[in-house]
C-alpha cells in the first residue's frame, strides 16, 4: 500500500502542475525573410507593401528581435540548431540530408524536452525537415501522431512559381492549408480534454519555399506596378567570389530559370525579377492567412493568456539583392530572419528589440518562458551530454532585466566543404550593431575543426554606412584596426559575449 502511495503522489502532483502550466506553440515558417510590417527599417531592403495582419497582429503582443541571426543559412541545419540550442559544429549538420542524431549526439530536442515535462507535443508538416520517414520527423520527440504534409504530389511544380486555382484547391487544398486545419483541428482536440496536460505544438509551414505556389487571389494584393527592383542587384565591390558566393542553383533548376548561370552579376531579366517577388510575397500572404486559422483557434479556445507563441523563420532569403536568390551564403539578408516571442502578461503591449540575437536563444527562452527554469550551458564537448545549450535565454531582454549585461554579437557560419575530396571551407560569421565580419578558413570535414592560421578571404561590411551590405571593406586600410579587433572576437567566439558570463 505504502510503495502505491509512493507512486500516486508524483502523478498527482504533475497533475496539479501541469494544469497550471503555459502551452507552447512554435510557428516555424519555411524561408521566410523578415518581409513583415514591424520589421521594415532604414535600410529599406524588405517590401513595403507586403500585406501580413495576422503576423502583425502577433508581433503586436510579443517580443520582437529586430536583429536575429539564424547560426547557418539552410533548412535543416538552422532547424538542428534552433531545435536543439547547439550550434552546427556541435549539431555537425551542415547539409540538408544530415541528421544530428547521426552525427552530433543523442540531443534532447526542444519538443522532447516539453515531452519529458509532461506536455503533450504534436509536429506539423516542415520541423526538423521534410517529413518523409521516422529519422526526419523525429519521432521521438512528440507523444501525438506526426501531420506529414498532404498532397505535396498534387501541386508539383517545373517552374518556379504558379497561382492555384480556386477549383483545384477545393478537390486538393494546397499543403500549407491540410498543416493549418491539421494544427486547429489538434488544438480543438487537446483543448477540449478535461484536466488535459499543456500542450507544445510545432507548426512548421512550407511556404513561402520554392516553387512559390499560392492561391490566386493573392495577386489581387500585389498588382504588377506595385512591385519594386532590388537597389543593388549586383555583387559587393570586393567580394571574394569563390567562397562567398553560391550560384543559387535552388532556383536555377526550374524550367523557366534554366538560362541563367548564377555567375556574379549574371543577373535575371527585370521582368523576371519581379514575377519572382511578386510570386514570394504572395506566398507570404497566403502563409500568413494559415497562421491567422491556427492563431484563431487558440484564441477561440480561450487559450491567449495561457499560450506562449513564437513564431520564426528558418532562415532569411534573397530575391534578386546583390543578383543572388534563396540562401546558403553568410549575407546579412540570408542569416537574418523573424524572430517573435508572445509571452501571456509580459509582452502584451509589443518590445521592439534591437539587441543582437541568435536563433539558439529560442530553446532556453521558451523553457524559461514557460516556467521550467533555466538550462545547462553546454560545454566544449557536449557530445554525450543529452540537454545542453548554447544559446541564452531572452527572459532578461523581455522582463527588462537590466543586472543582465546582453550580448552584442551574433555568429553564423556557412560551408564550402567538398567531404569526397576531405577538403573543405568554412566561412565562420559574426554581426554586431555596426559591422559584418566573415572569415573563410580551411574546414577538416572528417573532424569537423576549422584551421584558424589557415584563411583564404575576409569580408568586413560597415553597416552604419552600407546597411545593404555593398562594400567590403576588408582590405581598407581605414578599417585595420576594427578588421583585428573583430578578428578577435569573431575567434573567441560566442562564450567570450555570453551573457553574464559562464560559470
Amino acid at each position: 500500500m505504502r510503495a502505491n502511495l509512493l507512486l500516486l503522489i508524483p502523478f498527482g502532483l504533475c497533475s496539479q502542475l501541469c494544469s497550471a502550466r503555459k502551452n507552447v506553440l512554435l510557428i516555424i515558417v519555411d524561408d521566410l525573410r523578415p518581409e513583415i510590417g514591424v520589421y521594415q527599417d532604414e535600410s529599406n531592403q524588405y517590401f513595403s507593401g507586403i500585406k501580413t495582419p495576422n503576423m502583425d497582429a502577433l508581433a503586436a503582443r510579443s517580443f520582437v528581435a529586430k536583429r536575429a541571426h539564424v547560426q547557418q543559412a539552410v533548412c535543416s541545419p538552422s532547424r538542428a540548431s534552433f531545435l536543439t540550442g547547439r550550434r552546427p559544429d556541435t549539431t555537425k549538420t551542415y547539409r540538408v540530408a544530415e541528421n544530428f542524431r547521426h552525427l552530433g549526439g543523442n540531443f534532447t530536442s526542444l519538443p522532447q524536452y516539453f515531452k519529458q515535462k509532461g506536455y503533450a507535443t504534436a509536429g506539423f508538416g516542415k520541423v526538423f525537415h521534410n517529413a518523409k520517414n521516422s529519422e526526419d520527423i523525429d519521432e521521438i520527440s512528440w507523444t501525438e501522431p506526426y501531420f506529414k504534409t498532404m498532397n505535396k504530389d498534387k501541386w508539383k511544380s517545373k517552374v518556379s512559381w504558379k497561382a492555384a486555382s480556386a477549383t483545384k484547391r477545393l478537390k486538393y487544398p494546397l499543403p500549407d492549408e491540410t498543416i493549418a486545419t491539421a494544427a486547429v483541428e489538434t488544438i480543438n482536440r487537446l483543448a477540449s480534454k478535461n484536466n488535459a496536460k499543456p500542450f507544445m505544438l510545432a507548426v512548421g509551414f512550407t511556404k513561402p519555399h520554392l516553387p512559390f505556389i499560392f492561391p490566386e487571389e493573392m495577386f489581387d494584393l500585389y498588382p504588377k506596378t506595385s512591385i519594386n527592383l532590388p537597389n543593388n542587384p549586383y555583387v559587393p565591390s570586393n567580394m571574394p567570389s569563390r567562397y562567398a558566393w553560391s550560384r543559387w542553383a535552388e532556383l536555377r533548376k526550374y524550367q523557366d530559370i534554366k538560362g541563367a548561370t548564377g555567375l556574379m552579376n549574371d543577373t535575371l531579366p527585370d521582368d523576371l525579377v519581379k514575377q519572382l517577388r511578386r510570386a514570394y510575397f504572395s506566398c507570404v500572404s497566403f502563409t500568413d492567412m494559415q497562421i491567422g486559422r491556427v492563431l484563431q483557434a487558440v484564441s477561440e479556445q480561450g487559450l491567449n493568456d495561457d499560450t506562449i507563441i513564437a513564431l520564426i523563420g528558418d532562415h532569411g532569403y534573397l530575391l534578386g539583392e546583390h543578383g543572388a536568390w534563396a540562401k546558403h551564403s553568410n549575407f546579412g539578408l540570408a542569416t537574418r530572419a523573424p524572430f517573435m516571442v508572445s509571452v501571456p502578461g509580459l509582452t502584451d503591449d509589443s518590445i521592439i528589440s534591437n539587441e543582437m540575437v541568435e536563433f539558439v536563444d529560442l530553446f532556453p527562452t521558451l523553457v524559461e518562458a514557460a516556467g521550467l527554469g533555466g538550462l545547462e550551458v553546454c560545454p566544449d564537448d557536449s557530445t554525450d551530454i543529452p540537454l545542453c545549450v548554447e544559446g541564452s535565454s531572452l527572459m532578461p531582454l523581455i522582463t527588462n532585466n537590466a543586472s543582465v549585461p546582453w550580448k552584442d554579437i551574433a555568429f553564423s557560419q556557412y560551408p564550402r566543404t567538398r567531404r569526397s575530396t576531405k577538403k573543405g571551407v568554412m566561412g565562420y560569421s559574426m554581426t554586431t550593431q555596426q559591422y559584418r565580419y566573415t572569415e573563410w578558413k580551411k574546414f577538416i570535414p572528417t573532424t569537423n575543426e576549422p584551421r584558424w592560421n589557415v584563411n583564404y578571404s575576409i569580408e568586413l561590411y560597415d553597416l552604419t554606412s552600407d546597411p545593404d551590405e555593398n562594400h567590403n571593406v576588408a582590405e581598407d586600410s581605414a578599417y585595420l584596426e576594427i578588421r583585428r579587433d573583430l578578428q578577435e572576437k569573431l575567434r573567441a567566439g560566442w562564450r567570450a559575449v555570453y551573457p553574464g558570463g559562464i560559470k
